[in-house]
């Protein structure tokens, strides 16, 4: 495992899944003169692919299983916050994590809690946001990354980028279009909160026809 630079913020990715949007954070970290350092990977799920994923890019993971806290969440939490601050955790990024925190934890980690949304916020807040924005017909559609707030999806835009809805879009044409997005703006918008620069950044739509 490479040296820690003592001068790159520590960050946590918290995962439920398959950790793309994790793997986009660790590549962009490998870089020498990005600010922050994936120091460690956390699921609440033990079978989540991208623990697998993290280790064999040489981060650190752990387990906090939310069901051996059955419905206490304040439990499961508290558990949380321990295992980030024993790993000296600077920034947390929400990364696929399918649970809702309380107001205790995003109050604790306010200004260094990160989570992606794939919607230009504040459109189409919660699940199933490509379908919904094919059924709005809405003309663009794409990916936002923001503080987290204690209202879901809320908080302060530090990223966003879109796409044009194309007349043939089906909802997994358009996901998957989305999610290019998102694999490019959460490293630039972690590299902006972790230079302490987080002003919104608008990248203007997409580039190339695909």
């Amino acid at each position: 495992m490479a040296k820690q630079d003592p001068a790159k913020k520590r960050v946590a990715v918290l995962i439920s899944g398959r950790g793309s949007n994790m793997a986009a954070l660790i590549e962009a970290a490998s870089a020498r003169d990005y600010p922050a350092e994936i120091a460690l990977v956390v699921s609440n799920r033990p079978d989540a692919f991208g623990l697998t994923r993290a280790r064999e890019a040489g981060v650190a993971t752990a387990v906090v299983d939310h069901k051996t806290f059955a419905e206490d969440r304040a439990a499961f939490e508290r558990a949380l916050d321990a295992t980030l601050e024993a790993h000296r955790i600077d920034i947390v990024c929400l990364a696929g994590f399918m649970r809702l925190l309380t107001p205790w934890f995003v109050t604790r980690w306010n200004g260094r809690l990160l989570n992606i949304h794939p919607a230009l916020l504040p459109q189409f807040k919660g699940l199933h946001t490509h379908r919904r924005a094919l059924e709005a017909g809405v003309k663009r559609h794409g990916a936002t990354v923001h503080f987290v707030a204690t209202e879901m999806d809320s908080g302060p835009i530090i990223a966003q980028d879109w796409v044009a809805v194309r007349d043939d879009d089906t909802e997994e044409t358009l996901a998957a279009r989305v999610l290019e997005l998102e694999h490019r703006i959460y490293p630039q918008a972690l590299r902006l909160v972790a230079e302490g620069r987080e002003n919104p950044l608008f990248a203007g739509g997409e580039k190339t026809p695909q």
